[in-house]
């Protein structure tokens, strides 16, 4: 079985030495024919397929980016109080959009801030944010913390 394997000829063919000659038969042009854009190094008709309609035209366009949407950063209190934690954000300082920014904790892009109320939170706090859903609101006032909404 081995030996049948070992036995067939040439089976790593060499690599083929390009203008090295008129004997070698790949001499002068080097197998690229004569002139025009694909004789040249370095060329490649990118999305080209022969004429054929390129596949970036036969697919539909898709989507459409608004240049008024807002951009909203979404906190939850779970994460709040693990930065707590962690002594990254003080208690007595009022949390607002500004100092979430600066601790890089939201994107420096977002234009408003929307506290969630998914996790717990143990600390009295105080934040100031321009939007916030229900449960958030009653588990700040629950533990005696404040939440002003902004207009």
């Amino acid at each position: 079985m081995i030996t049948q394997l070992n036995n067939r000829e040439k089976i790593n063919k060499s690599k083929i030495r390009v203008g090295r000659g008129i004997g070698s038969g790949k001499g002068k042009t080097s197998g690229r024919g004569v002139k025009g854009q694909k004789s040249r190094s370095g060329v490649a008709i990118k999305s080209f397929e022969g004429g054929q309609m390129p596949l970036y035209r036969r697919l539909p366009k898709r989507g459409f980016n608004s240049i008024s949407i807002e951009k909203v950063a979404i906190l939850n209190l779970e994460k709040i109080q693990s930065y707590i934690d962690k002594k990254k954000i003080k208690v007595n300082e009022i949390l607002n959009k500004e100092l979430f920014k600066k601790l890089k904790i939201i994107n420096k892009n977002s234009t408003k801030l929307k506290i969630l109320g998914t996790g717990e939170i143990k600390d009295k706090i105080n934040i100031e944010a321009n939007l916030a859903s229900k449960s958030a609101v009653e588990k700040l006032e629950k533990i005696g913390g404040s939440i002003k909404l902004k207009k």
